[in-house]
């Protein structure tokens, strides 16, 4: 309990270090969104007595999205209790998925996988007052802008009745079976049952639509796989992976690239990029443009890969072929420990934040080729135990 105080102490007094108070950031919200139509008195019910809740901080900075590696992060969320009741979703809910599956051009068991790894099929939607936390989350520097908008988008939708005063959701201010972030519940969110709001919690009609329109909307066509899991040949140019790097499916072929299996990939000039989400030693998959609408939804590469894995399997598809790693996890300080390191050596990481984006991942693929490693940028243990 003291080691907490002294954290909380800590997250208030540093993180939360601001050259204006609480109150006064507050009022400039206030003021901005009176200027954007919010009432008054909504404004005044929804800030009564609203204090900061810096666990939402730490919720911020310990994301599994962080600091797990693929096998530890997949297997927990493709588990097979999800994979059981993700199949009675579409049992249960089987006209009304195929009816919005018919409208907006995705797939029941896409939209299912969505709101297993979402809200684990709307049993879980989060417990935290979204003004609060969206609140706490404004006043913090690091994304002030992002939260504060979303922020006066929640007071938005208390001022129109779409929600209540009290209503809670996920740390991060995402609500409802889909948890969608308030911007995004205005924009995508469908009143499907026509009853005057938008109910992600309780109405289905209303949740299935709104899940199916935003990936609609983020460019998912209908009929086209995500990708699929690929097998890479040895002595493959690991320069060559990643998003930004796209290749037909036939030129990936000609490379060496072959299915998870071990079978040809088809004959397609289908646009690929080629993505190993553990380096050379875990799996590899090949990803389509439905994959880049998933990541619209999320940007993380491994909840991508999750929900598009847990959506091949709710279609009866099979395991992954790759072998499970059991690599031990890396801790925040961890990878701030290998952007310290990496720095020292000359090969820039960027400020050390214990993230391994691709600055640090651009850094990690020269110093592994520099000694004779795969270069295939991988932040894990391998690195770690190299770098120590």
């Amino acid at each position: 309990m003291l080691l907490r105080f002294f954290c909380l102490f800590f997250l208030t007094t540093s993180v939360f270090a601001n050259s204006q108070s609480f109150e006064d950031f507050l009022d400039k919200v206030r003021k901005t969104a009176t200027e954007q139509g919010v009432s008054k008195s909504t404004i005044d019910k929804a800030f009564f007595e609203l204090k900061l809740r810096p666990s939402v901080i730490e919720s911020d900075n310990a994301q599994a999205e962080f600091n797990e590696n693929f096998w530890h992060y997949v297997n927990k969320r493709v588990s097979k209790v999800r994979l059981n009741n993700g199949k009675n979703t579409l049992q249960k809910n089987a006209t009304l998925l195929n009816k919005t599956s018919k409208k907006y051009g995705v797939p029941a068991y896409v939209i299912v996988a969505f709101l297993g790894l979402e809200s684990n099929y709307g049993n879980y939607m989060g417990n935290e007052g979204l003004v609060r936390s969206l609140a706490t989350l404004a006043y913090d520097q690091r994304r002030s802008k992002f939260f504060t908008k979303e922020l006066i988008a929640v007071l938005k939708l208390i001022d129109k009745n779409s929600i209540p005063f009290d209503a809670t959701g996920s740390w991060a201010g995402a609500m409802g079976a889909v948890q969608f972030m308030p911007t995004n519940v205005i924009a995508y969110g469908v009143d499907a049952n026509n009853d005057g709001k938008v109910d992600l919690w309780n109405e289905k009609a209303d949740i299935y639509a709104s899940a199916a329109n935003f990936l609609n909307k983020l460019g998912w066509k209908n009929g086209e796989k995500w990708g699929r899991e690929a097998l890479i040949p040895k002595n493959f140019d690991y320069r060559l992976t990643g998003l930004n790097n796209e290749k037909t499916v036939n030129e990936w072929a000609s490379l060496g690239v072959r299915r998870g299996n071990n079978s040809n990939l088809p004959k397609s000039n289908f646009k690929a990029s080629l993505i190993v989400p553990m380096g050379h030693r875990g799996p590899a998959f090949l990803v389509y443009r439905n994959f880049n609408a998933i990541m619209g939804w999320n940007r993380s590469i491994l909840y991508a890969l999750s929900v598009a894995h847990l959506s091949d399997r709710l279609k009866g598809g099979s395991k992954l072929s790759a072998k499970t790693i059991d690599e031990p996890l890396l801790s925040k300080e961890d990878i701030m420990q290998i952007q310290n390191t990496l720095n020292l050596l000359g090969y820039d990481t960027g400020t050390p934040d214990g993230m391994a984006g691709s600055k640090t991942r651009q850094a990690t693929r020269k110093f592994q080729s520099d000694i004779g490693l795969t270069a295939d940028g991988y932040v894990g243990y391998e690195l770690f135990q190299q770098l120590q």
